[in-house]
């Protein structure tokens, strides 16, 4: 079975960025939602930012407003988290999603599609 696959991921420091990449080979990347999720061990998944199909409206949750950026390139099947002044909370491993439904608010509860493997960031000095 196809699903996206993850990539960016890595150690910086806090403050720091990262661009996460989510390769979506196999799929019709414009018939898609896009989800970012994280999840830290012991802890729930929770959504980070989302994109929806039709209109590309952008979701973000809590403090990753105004320091993330989701973004989607539906000719090249690719979508982005670009992650800005990066804080040690903010240390987990990220998901890449695809849901054939749209988006109209960003959740990490519930059935989803496609799943990526996961890429692992860590903000730590």
């Amino acid at each position: 079975q196809v699903h996206p696959v993850e990539s960016g991921g890595g150690l910086v420091q806090p403050g720091g960025s990262l661009r996460l990449s989510c390769a979506a080979p196999g799929f019709i990347l414009d018939h898609y939602s896009i989800g970012w999720f994280r999840q830290v061990p012991g802890k729930e998944r929770e959504a980070v930012s989302c994109i929806s199909r039709a209109d590309t409206s952008t979701y973000y949750a809590g403090s990753e407003r105004g320091r993330f950026t989701i973004s989607r390139d539906n000719a090249n099947n690719m979508a982005y988290l670009q992650m800005n002044y990066l804080k040690p909370e903010d240390t987990a491993v990220y998901y890449c999603v695809l849901d054939r439904r749209e988006y109209y608010y960003c959740s990490a509860s519930g059935h989803h599609d496609y799943w990526g493997q996961g890429t692992r960031v860590t903000v730590s000095s």
